[in-house]
């Protein structure tokens, strides 16, 4: 007796862990343990009346690369179950995700309200992009509940925000900015990456659209570059986000998706494993005598600590170090480490350091700096999967050299 449905396991009844393995599987005929890839941008039809069907747009077919892949389709559906999704979009970056998650529904005339607290990119689309098409952007302090109050207190259609943020690890209350959001008739959009789907779900608070750079933590190797979108209302995923995204073309590669699907497999391992150790690494930093203070989610001294435990599983891989001797304490630091390196990529098997002061937020104004906490003597570190011990000896050495 053969087994049911090998072809396309139903995942439903399994673990989250075990969604990361199976879920989105479709073998082919050949009945591959591994993942296939389909390395193809376009499909052939038997007949003419097939190749009508098949732009009847049903589903049941692909049609085209740009539209999608049996490859990202797998990709998918395996982070939709994981997440808890009603629908998902794979993009070539992450930073095509956010683009796609807002402009796919805003319009002129507009408002859109966001924490200051936002990744470079994430603040230009905000600040730069979404004035330029009339859209209304408003700025707020994302850790406090009464500026949301105030911003929220007149119709909005769109709420962004990153929790933790990027880099100063500001924590965002999901639950009530949703609520706040809802009552104004504006769509939530969370840029889950800094604590990923393995820490933080903020489908659970309420929130309506949640993206990732997968280019960071799911792939977490520094392999390929990927960005997804999740709807929780697989009917706004399909309605109002797939056609911007059809016929505007951040399209995932293949190859890519293939790669981002094995990393899922040890995604929810890396991930705690990095978080441990993140927290190790904290503990040490912040009795540090050249350290003013350090920021870690699970740290008591986290102004959000409490907040962290209600709506967050573990800390995550990230850390902001605020060094005593500035920008040149901070340079002198990164120079002399020697296992650490210095990198503006985050969430791979290997801890990266960079100041974002001069690199990831360098474009901001000094006062654009000031507000978001970017100061000269900030260090982002990213912790890998090293030996804790390792990473806090050369941490060590490299302070205490400088």
């Amino acid at each position: 007796m053969s087994r049911t449905d090998h072809r396309n396991p139903n995942v439903s009844g399994l673990r989250p862990r075990s969604k990361l393995v199976h879920g989105g599987t479709r073998r082919s005929s050949f009945d591959e343990t591994c993942e296939a890839l389909y390395q193809t941008s376009g499909f052939v039809y038997g007949s003419a009346e097939e190749a009508e069907h098949a732009f009847a747009n049903d589903g049941t077919r692909h049609v085209y690369g740009r539209f999608r892949n049996p490859t990202t389709a797998m990709f998918e559906d395996r982070l939709a179950e994981y997440e808890g999704a009603g629908w998902a979009c794979a993009t070539a970056s992450g930073m095509a995700a956010v683009h796609g998650a807002l402009m796919s529904g805003l319009r002129a005339g507009d408002r859109v309200v966001a924490p200051r607290s936002l990744f470079i990119s994430c603040y230009w689309i905000v600040k730069e992009l979404c004035p330029r098409f009339g859209i209304e952007a408003v700025f707020v302090d994302g850790t406090d509940l009464s500026a949301w109050e105030e911003a929220l207190s007149r119709p909005a259609k769109a709420v962004f925000l990153e929790t933790p943020s990027n880099p100063g690890l500001e924590v965002v209350d999901l639950a009530a900015v949703c609520d706040l959001a809802h009552k104004a008739g504006a769509v939530v959009v969370v840029d889950n990456a800094f604590a990923t789907p393995v820490l933080q779900r903020p489908f659970e608070f309420g929130a309506d659209v949640v993206i990732y750079s997968a280019t960071k933590h799911i792939d977490g190797q520094g392999r390929c570059l990927g960005g997804v979108i999740l709807a929780k209302d697989a009917k706004y995923g399909a309605e109002v986000i797939h056609p911007f995204l059809r016929h505007t073309g951040p399209t995932l590669s293949p190859f890519n998706a293939w790669l981002l699907l094995k990393g899922m497999e040890t995604l929810e391992l890396r991930v705690q494993a990095q978080s441990a150790a993140a927290f190790q690494v904290a503990q040490f930093l912040e009795t540090h005598p050249k350290v003013e203070r350090v920021l870690y989610p699970l740290l008591a001294s986290h102004p959000q600590h409490d907040l962290v435990r209600k709506q967050m599983t573990g800390g995550g891989n990230m850390l902001s170090i605020f060094l005593k001797g500035g920008k040149a304490e901070a340079f002198n630091t990164l120079n002399g480490l020697r296992m650490v390196m210095i990198s503006n990529n985050l969430g791979d098997s290997k801890s990266l350091v960079t100041h974002p002061a001069t690199t990831t937020h360098c474009k901001l104004t000094d006062e654009e700096k000031a507000s978001a906490k970017i100061l000269p003597g900030l260090l982002r570190l990213s912790v890998g999967l090293e030996d804790p011990q390792d990473i806090v000896e050369d941490l060590d050495r490299a302070l205490a050299e400088a």
